[in-house]
């Protein structure tokens, strides 16, 4: 069995990859190897304990790629031979390639704490199976807790809450989002979980899970007893790159498979992207880990369309942090470096604020407040990062705010952007709040 192009991965770095090089290429033979017969939507996974339902409703279908002359392998990728070129799998196939990509993607992370191995004990995995196990659990159990304040433990904790459980959060650091938003951001969110009865414990860590064989409660490093049924670890991924260590491939510092701009590996004619493969950061070029779907699929359309000759140009700018949620009633964005993270690394920043609506006039019945906080460089006026909270818009507010720190704008640049608005639908053309925080950034910089 042979093909031109060998994806080990059905995740969104890997079917995107396959996507854009069937397009660029369609005279070649592409496989993916993936280890589950039924894939899930990554984002959409926190969903499934309410809003969806069930996990059958976030099913990643395939047809599209199918479609295209993709095939899909059910199995699982044991071992590499980079020499050879050639894959073997744990059903005794061995696949012959000419280019190989990496889309491995990544695990959770299972802390050390005491008696996490007991009955009722969960992380949030990726695969169906073990999300249907957990799925089930949740509908058993009344009391859960949640250890981390990240996305997925926030994510989760609001649609458990929404369903109805009583839910406690335990974070280590002081405030919830820590890698993606400034304390005031955060603070909000937390706010908007405690409106749904959410208890909310920081700069605490679970010291111990309670109960004989099964779950009954956590003891917390400051000695506090939590009632639990369920517990459920969201602490973060790794990359999953055993089997490229095993192969040979180059493991960058943060523990990801080493990449160049073009997603290349050590290795000719292999590349890594998603949350397997490293990235630099946009603004110091350090290595990061950056475990984003959205980042997995701008990898795999840089790795697809530059396969089998670079076709795509691609400068190393680096990696941009992108982030959005959902969270009570409120969607959080954020894009680029927080004030915390900008200090931290030796810029000197000015900070631009608007707060206001999100519907003009503010009587418009689905209206929420709306905050938007932009960092510049102090010297240049170059945009750094920013975040919002407001309406469902936040979504798409915050790709603006990336785009345009991807493109060098300045807050002068800002506070003249053109853009369209709408009573239902957009903030007043006179309060636009990308506009007047930029504009509030400005009049400082001019003092």
């Amino acid at each position: 069995m042979k093909y031109d192009c060998v994806i080990i991965g059905g995740g969104p770095a890997g079917l995107v990859t396959a996507m854009t090089a069937k397009k660029s290429y369609p005279d070649k033979s592409i496989a993916v190897i993936k280890k589950e017969e039924v894939g899930m939507v990554p984002c959409g996974i926190p969903y499934i304990f309410n809003t969806l339902k069930s996990i059958d409703e976030n099913v990643l279908l395939l047809k599209p790629f199918e479609d295209l002359g993709i095939e899909f392998i059910v199995d699982e990728v044991t071992d590499v031979d980079l020499k050879s070129k050639v894959v073997k799998t744990a059903n005794g196939r061995e696949i012959s390639y000419e280019k190989l990509v990496f889309a491995t993607g990544s695990k959770p992370v299972i802390p050390k704490i005491d008696g996490v191995d007991k009955e009722g004990v969960f992380v949030v995995s990726k695969y169906a199976d073990e999300l249907e196990r957990l799925y089930n659990a949740t509908k058993k159990s009344e009391k859960i807790v949640i250890v981390g304040g990240g996305f997925i433990g926030l994510e989760v904790g609001d649609q458990l809450a929404k369903s109805g459980k009583k839910v406690t959060i335990v974070e280590m650091m002081d405030q919830l989002l820590p890698v993606a938003f400034d304390k005031e951001f955060a603070e909000v969110a937390k706010s908007e979980l405690e409106k749904l009865g959410v208890k909310i414990y920081l700069n605490n860590t679970v010291k111990r899970i309670l109960g004989d064989s099964s779950v009954e409660g956590v003891e917390l490093a400051d000695g506090t007893k939590i009632d639990a049924d369920l517990v459920i670890l969201s602490v973060g991924y790794r990359p999953n790159v055993e089997l490229a260590e095993k192969a040979g491939l180059k493991i960058g510092e943060s523990g990801a498979i080493w990449v160049d701009e073009y997603m290349r590996t050590s290795v000719n004619d292999v590349f890594a992207v998603g949350d397997c493969a490293e990235h630099r950061d946009f603004f110091t070029s350090k290595p990061i880990r950056l475990l984003l779907a959205s980042v997995a699929c701008a990898d795999g359309k840089v790795a697809g369309a530059n396969l089998f000759k670079l076709r795509v140009t691609k400068a190393n700018k680096g990696t941009l942090s992108v982030f959005s949620t959902y969270v009570g009633n409120l969607a959080f964005g954020a894009a680029g470096l927080t004030e915390t993270m900008a200090k931290r690394e030796g810029f000197d920043v000015v900070v631009g604020v608007c707060d206001t609506v999100n519907r003009h006039p503010a009587k418009i019945p689905d209206a929420v407040p709306v905050k938007v906080k932009l960092l510049f460089c102090a010297d240049t006026g170059k945009i750094l990062g920013g975040q919002i909270y407001g309406g469902k818009e936040v979504g798409e507010m915050i790709n603006i705010v990336s785009l345009a720190i991807q493109n060098g704008m300045t807050a002068s640049d800002l506070s003249t952007a053109q853009v369209g608005t709408h009573p239902l639908l957009t903030p007043a053309p006179v309060m636009y709040p990308i506009i007047i925080a930029a504009e509030n950034a400005l009049i400082k910089m001019k003092k």
